[in-house]
């Protein structure tokens, strides 16, 4: 059984970021992006440690990507073909075509963004079926009825964002409008299941109808305006469209570490999005 470990690092440039929580962030505050920036930067070499050494203990390859000439290629053929795209929806886009790269030679793959950092070394493949579906995390407990979302309380990456631009689509294709909310942070596939997703079949159409919904009327415009070219209301689409079956990562294998900043006990990978990473250093320091 052939098995990867794969994440991906890309060091935006500061002025290609795009400054997706200008409405919400207070005055004084640095946006996320930026803030994020610089925490990638100072544990650079603690994250990738800390993954490969996982990998290397579970006796599967690790690769990192980077920022390199296979990378550079991707963004300018996208930049050219899709110039509404900014560099972060390239990026998210670009990981789940490695995705498909890799699936050409290993038969299970776990991908872990640069921010998930594995605190023991339980095996995931071990321990979790990849034959059963697709393993991601679901952020559905965050999405507010219509009525409750303020005209500038969200941002294009809110779980509210991505379940009713998913709708939208979904509605577009004749299709039932029920959804989820995929967090694609980590995920866990074999060779059969990401050939089911589909994933890039369609894609020059599927990007046209995310444009054009922005201009419908289906939903509140203090809505519509938060909809964007996001890779996961994509996924969730096409886990539908394609009937893929899909399994919902525990808190073990995916812990969303945002907030409150604590750390329960059993956890293995924890999804750092608030990027305090100097937490997890301490926590792991103390067991």
């Amino acid at each position: 059984m052939n098995r990867v470990i794969y994440s991906l690092y890309i060091d935006i440039d500061e002025k290609e970021l795009d400054f997706y929580d200008k409405n919400i962030i207070k005055k004084g505050q640095i946006g996320r992006n930026f803030f994020a920036k610089e925490q990638f930067k100072n544990n650079y070499n603690k994250l990738k440690v800390m993954q490969k050494s996982y990998a290397d203990q579970n006796k599967c390859d690790y690769i990192l990507f980077e920022n390199d000439e296979k990378f550079k290629d991707f963004k300018t053929i996208f930049s050219e073909k899709y110039p509404y795209l900014t560099t972060y929806n390239i990026v998210n886009f670009y990981k789940l075509y490695l995705l498909y790269d890799l699936s050409k030679k290993y038969d299970e793959i776990l991908y872990l963004d640069f921010d998930v950092v594995p605190i023991n070394f339980d095996n995931f493949f071990e321990n979790n079926d990849l034959n059963k579906g697709i393993y991601v995390l679901n952020n559905n407990e965050r999405v507010n009825n219509l009525r409750d979302i303020g005209e500038n309380t969200q941002t294009i990456r809110s779980p509210n964002a991505k379940f009713y631009n998913a709708q939208a689509i979904l509605l577009e294709k004749g299709l039932s409008t029920e959804n989820d909310v995929i967090n694609t942070g980590i995920i866990g596939a074999n060779k059969e299941h990401i050939t089911k997703l589909n994933y890039f079949k369609d894609f020059d159409e599927n990007l046209n109808l995310m444009k054009q919904i922005k201009s419908d009327d289906l939903f509140p415009k203090r809505i519509v305006k938060y909809f964007g070219y996001d890779n996961e209301t994509l996924f969730s689409v096409k886990l539908k469209e394609n009937k893929v079956p899909v399994i919902w990562l525990d808190k073990k294998w995916h812990y969303f570490f945002d907030w409150p900043v604590y750390i329960p006990d059993d956890v293995t990978f924890v999804h750092a999005i608030n990027k305090k990473f100097e937490v997890i250093w301490e926590r792991m320091a103390n067991d």
